[in-house]
Order: C-alpha cells, then structure tokens, then sequence
C-alpha cells in the first residue's frame, strides 16, 4: 500500500489523514473555554470532519482541549478549556489532527 490518501471501498469517507501541524495557542482565560483559530492548509469547510485530536508533549495542569472543528477553509479551531483561577497558555508545538473527508454528495444523515 502506497503512502497518501486512501480510498476506502464502503461507507461515505473518501479519505483519512493523520496531519502533524506545529500550533502556537495564546493565552486562556480563568474558568473559561476558548477557541482559537490556526490556518492548516488543505483544510475543507464543505467536507472534513475531526475525528481526532491531540497534543505531543506534556500537557499544561488543569488544561484541556475542549472541541476540534475545520470552521472555514484551511482553519482548524480548536476549543481550549481552562479550570483553573488564573489565565494559563496551552502547549506549543505538535499536535495529531485525524480528519475525514465524505465523499462528495454521500453525506448520510442514518446508517443503513
């Protein structure tokens, strides 16, 4: 099997990737949840779905990622969770993004 996007045979993905992206979140709030907005080229409003979402290193106490969502094209937002009393930045650096891409026109709305 080739390296690259692969086609699966049944179901409405068309393609799955595994991206390495190097993020630079800013600073979170006391007691709130964020989002943040980071351009990942290649990203598609109409069609990419995260299905999976994670940080490469340690992770910052009491911090946590919230929600992963493509918002528009080439822009990942991301929803940072904050339970802590003071203002606290998220990690830099790499993170894992999963995404999916539905076929064009099979957006299914049951499993049959």
């Amino acid at each position: 099997m080739g390296l690259g996007p692969q086609i699966i045979s049944n179901g409405n993905i068309q393609s799955s990737w595994v991206l390495s992206v190097t993020l630079t979140p800013v600073s979170v709030a006391a007691s709130s949840t964020v989002e943040q907005s980071f351009t990942v080229n290649g990203l598609a409003l109409a069609s990419d779905q995260v299905s999976d979402f994670t940080y490469q290193g340690a992770y910052t106490l009491n911090v946590s990622i919230a929600n992963a969502r493509v918002s528009a094209n080439n822009t990942l937002t991301v929803a940072y969770s904050n339970q802590t009393v003071g203002a606290v930045v998220p990690p830099s650096g790499t993170y894992y993004l999963e995404i999916n891409r539905v076929t064009p026109g099979l957006s299914m709305t049951q499993i049959v």
